[in-house]
């Protein structure tokens, strides 16, 4: 097949029906290679489908045609509920070690001294939602449009997509320190340059290194689930989330030891800016290899606002879990609460995913589909039979069984702080059911809206959903643990 660069793309759009629709689909599908894609600046509001090859309900697509729409793969709602819910368990599995980790850690001299770090918590571990839930999402939609089946293209995509990972993880983890900082300086009314030097290295440390780690691994998850016949959409998001939890709170953790370390008897105090400013060093270098790359290079410009407002959403999550844990009658709040948000990020995940590709598949960036018009209803969201109310029934369902499996495997390892009562697990269960609702309902919204405004919700609404999952789980659950002490059902050192 033929090269094709953007400036021939413009002249055969100019020429639009004057080429028959079979030559016009060679030419436009062929791959564009890299020096002409240099050269070429991908817009976030381009589809990512020509219009020629979009779905439209009621076509029927005529096998081996070459210029037949490119229709949605049929997915069973058992092979959907399959894919979904192994996923979603390891996730879950994940997300209960990073409770039972915290859970250890709270005790650690550095988090007692610097309790700032726990403002970390909620926006660093909120990272799998702002960088590897999204570029699974972008893959994930990729893979099932067909944008990765070139080799040339593939790897491009991913090494443009993990460059671009790095810039936002170093800045976004520097801003995040930044944000610990103001929030813990406010109400404490106490400032120590040693400690925000240390907030700092440890935020950017444990984003950089924990970005590369997480998107190696979602890599491979995705380019697997192609090869083997799995919807990247049901599989990838979950599975980040599994690893993602565990992975950034151990680094965190670790980092924040050794760093205060240094800080005693034999005071190294530089240790702390001489790793802030070495890893923010490397982040022109990402930033080059990001541009070679027209998708991701676009992003360099207009991928910022959801990533920064997300990490300043699940920052308030973060000053929220602080207060909390300083209250001895709600201790007991540190366990559940990475598995709360980290349960209702995937879950919202998942539908954000499953939609932004339903749209991709149906209609350009800018024109949303006939039945997703008008004012929202929550009704519209899980009422009916079309493929996302399908998926939108079926994640709400696994929240009261998923938590009580995690709730029992927190009880058998006898972590927490509390006895598994019923009036607990009512409070609980009612805490993370509405937590999902709400997630699932705003996603409905979100995902439409962006789309509406000509952008790609892959790239948008995922840092905004997880973010809004860690913000109201955290309240949530604050909230929730509030009431139980008020009904004389707390008991914070079972744990202990």
């Amino acid at each position: 097949m033929v090269s094709v660069g953007c400036s021939h793309l413009e002249e055969m759009s100019k020429m639009g029906t004057d080429l028959p629709r079979t030559e016009f689909y060679k030419i436009t599908q062929a791959p564009i290679s890299l020096s002409e894609s240099r050269d070429c600046w991908c817009m976030e509001t381009e589809p990512i489908l020509p219009e020629d090859r979009l779905f439209r309900e009621g076509e029927e697509e005529e096998e081996g045609s070459p210029n037949a729409p490119h229709g949605m793969p049929r997915e069973p709602l058992l092979a959907m509920t399959l894919q979904i819910v192994l996923p979603f368990l390891l996730a879950g599995f994940g997300t209960v070690s990073a409770g039972i980790a915290l859970d250890v850690v709270q005790h650690w001299e550095v988090f007692k001294k610097i309790t700032e770090i726990f403002i970390l918590v909620p926006a660093l571990l909120g990272l799998k939602g702002n960088l590897e839930m999204t570029l699974a999402s972008r893959l994930s939609t990729a893979v099932n449009v067909g944008k990765m089946d070139s080799t040339s293209e593939k790897w491009n995509l991913i090494i443009g997509n993990l460059a671009l990972k790095q810039v936002q993880a170093a800045v976004v983890g520097f801003l995040a320190a930044v944000a610990a900082v103001i929030l813990g300086w406010i109400p404490n009314g106490g400032f120590q340059l040693s400690h925000a030097v240390l907030l700092c290295s440890s935020s950017v440390a444990t984003a950089f290194t924990a970005s590369l780690l997480q998107g190696i691994i979602m890599v491979g998850v995705i380019v697997g689930s192609k090869r083997k016949g799995i919807n990247p959409d049901n599989v990838a998001t979950p599975i980040a989330a599994s690893f993602g939890d565990l992975i950034t709170l151990g680094i965190l953790a670790w980092i924040s030891k050794g760093l205060y370390s240094c800080l005693g008897e034999n005071s190294r105090p530089y240790v702390s800016g001489l790793v802030c400013v070495s890893l923010l060093s490397v982040t022109p270098l990402c930033v080059a290899i990001a541009s070679r790359h027209p998708a991701s290079r676009a992003l360099l410009y207009s991928g910022w606002e959801p990533v920064i407002t997300a990490m300043v959403i699940s920052s308030i999550g973060g000053l929220i879990l602080d207060h909390t844990i300083s209250d001895p009658n709600l201790a007991g709040i540190v366990v559940y609460a990475p598995i709360m948000n980290g349960i209702g990020g995937n879950l919202v995940a998942i539908q954000s995913s499953r939609i932004s590709t339903y749209l991709h598949f149906h209609s350009t960036p800018g024109e949303v589909p006939e039945e997703a018009r008008g004012c929202y209803q929550p009704w519209r969201t899980f009422c009916g039979t079309g493929v996302n109310q399908r998926s939108a029934q079926v994640l709400l369902l696994l929240v009261v069984p998923g938590h009580v499996v995690f709730l029992f495997v927190i009880h058998l390892m006898k972590s927490g702080h509390t006895t598994l009562s019923p009036i607990f697990m009512g409070v609980y269960l009612t805490v993370a059911l509405l937590q999902v609702f709400l997630l699932l309902c705003i996603a409905d919204w979100m995902v439409h809206f962006i789309w509406s405004k000509g952008k790609d919700p892959d790239s948008f609404s995922i840092p905004y959903l997880t973010a809004l999952g860690d913000l109201l789980g955290t309240a949530l659950l604050a909230v929730g643990f509030r009431i139980l002490w008020v009904l004389g059902d707390g008991d914070s050192d079972v744990g202990d």
